[in-house]
């Protein structure tokens, strides 16, 4: 028993505990998002001085089997290819560097993929090839080396695009998100939804990088077997403060944090103008998760949104955007990244600077969140016509449609949330109301049909929900429904009903 505090812990000695084999599958289970995990390859070929970089998909007929990334960046020979495939290897980061940690390539591709391969050539070097095994990796660390000529030939295979004199590429095979198969055109859906959210990822994560004239990323499909090109696709920036007018003329402003333990943190402060469309301000989830600081490290954005405990999230806050570069901090004792490089940590000095900062005219960090809280607030408040208020959108309904829901009508704070649930109903009915239970069911006769085929979800159908939902609230906020609202319901029943029948006629040729 410790009789007094001991501010120093006394050792007897040290023991070398290697790691378990199983080491390798605890790395592949960090949480890497797809989109993340492709940015991470991305941002491998940037620090290789890439000027072009293709995500390429690769499909057999209707079932997709490789995804390769491959840049035109300075390669590695031998040697660095080893250390960039050891799991934690150092490769000499330097501060303009965007890789950290040693482990990206190796835990953003297995945890996604049962196979990593990686071939790189150098000017001076022939082509060298290694793969990580999941299944081998997770019971040790051996790493296969691949055949020097099938190294050669896939470097030929991608010659000229892009890899010019030197280039790298990795491949992922057996790529745990892919569909089984490709019945009912689910491969071509599934590289729609993936291709379209992966250019909006990269665009807005690299947007600083893809704003210049000489980088470039390109997403891809093509069939192995018949070289048939499917898609073709140049990822454009998608900067999150490519505002046209400002929604306050006072902004942007640069407002300045005194952090005592690094010294002074720079915040470049903007608005939004209100009820923007533009794909900068709404294309990449819901805007009031999107309204905060967005940190940069090197040029590429690591964090898009969020206060940092600094405000709590709020509708009222949509139009608040906050630029910061990250200072060099290498003790990490204010700036903290997430391996994934989704994320910042930061330390309670940031966030008490943040009270005291201010901008070259006197005016606090704090007065403009006032005044971007504002600015939301008039807009709502001068749209010209009174809305009438709805009942609130609760379950069944896609997050990003309530979240526009809300910021477009004033909902009824005390009523229950309007929920959607598919049921067994006649044929004869496209929905039922439930009024006690504010709940409208929907005909599960039609699901499929209205689905496309696609598998269904808490929030499926969202279209046809949304439209269902604003034709409704009448009757959910009146006790007894009027002649009018049953007649017009029983044609909405009529022609619903119709439209679904039709789809399925259409689903069944």
């Amino acid at each position: 028993m410790v009789s007094e505090w001991q501010f120093e812990v006394p050792t007897a000695g040290s023991k070398h505990l290697p790691p378990d084999g199983r080491y390798m599958e605890a790395l592949s289970s960090q949480g890497y998002g797809f989109e993340v995990a492709i940015a991470d390859l991305v941002d491998n070929s940037i620090d290789a001085g890439a000027g072009n970089v293709v995500v390429h998909f690769l499909r057999d007929g209707d079932q997709l089997v490789s995804l390769v990334v491959v840049d035109d960046g300075k390669g590695m020979d031998e040697n660095e290819l080893d250390v960039a495939m050891t799991v934690g290897g150092r490769r000499g980061y330097d501060k303009k560097s965007l890789g950290m940690f040693g482990t990206g390539l190796k835990s953003a591709s297995l945890s996604h993929a049962n196979s990593v391969t990686v071939v790189s050539r150098t000017k001076r070097t022939r082509p060298a090839g290694r793969r990580w095994l999941m299944e081998r990796a997770k019971h040790g660390f051996e790493c296969d080396i691949i055949d020097p000529n099938y190294a050669q030939d896939f470097v030929d295979f991608y010659q000229g695009r892009p890899i010019a004199f030197q280039g790298t590429i990795v491949r992922w095979d057996d790529v745990k998100d892919f569909p089984n198969g490709g019945a009912g055109g689910q491969t071509d859906r599934y590289l729609q939804r993936t291709v379209n959210k992966l250019g909006l990822h990269l665009g807005l994560h690299l947007h600083r990088f893809l704003a210049r004239d000489d980088f470039h990323i390109t997403i891809s499909v093509q069939d192995v077997r018949t070289g048939v090109e499917y898609a073709n696709y140049g990822v454009e920036s998608l900067d999150p403060f490519a505002y046209p007018v400002s929604g306050n003329s006072a902004y942007p402003s640069t407002f300045t944090a005194e952090i005592p333990a690094l010294g002074q943190v720079h915040l470049d402060a903007h608005v939004w103008p209100p009820r923007s469309s533009l794909d900068e301000y709404k294309a990449f989830g819901a805007v009031v998760e999107r309204s905060g600081f967005y940190f940069y490290r090197n040029d590429r954005l690591v964090q898009a949104g969020g206060w940092n405990n600094f405000r709590q999230p709020e509708q009222h806050l949509a139009l608040a955007r906050v630029a910061v570069d990250l200072p060099d901090d290498p003790e990490a004792k204010i700036f903290r990244l997430t391996v994934k490089k989704d994320g910042v940590q930061v330390s309670p000095e940031f966030v008490g600077s943040l009270e005291g900062a201010e901008n070259e005219h006197g005016r606090t960090f704090a007065q403009y969140v006032v005044e971007a809280e504002h600015v939301y607030r008039e807009a709502r408040r001068h749209v010209g016509v009174a809305r009438k208020a709805a009942v609130p959108p609760g379950r069944g309904i896609d997050p990003q449609v309530r979240q526009v829901i809300e910021e477009e009508l004033p909902v009824l704070v005390h009523e229950e949330p309007l929920q959607f649930r598919w049921q067994k109903l006649a044929n004869d009915k496209f929905f039922e109301i439930d009024q006690d239970g504010h709940v409208l069911l929907l005909n599960q006769h039609y699901r499929a049909a209205l689905l496309g085929g696609r598998d269904g979800s808490l929030n499926d159908a969202p279209m046809v929900k949304s439209l269902i939902f604003l034709l409704m609230q009448d009757a959910f906020q009146r006790e007894r429904m009027g002649s009018r609202l049953k007649d017009n319901i029983e044609l909405w029943q009529s022609v619903l009903v119709a439209a679904a029948r039709a789809e399925l006629d259409r689903v069944a040729d």
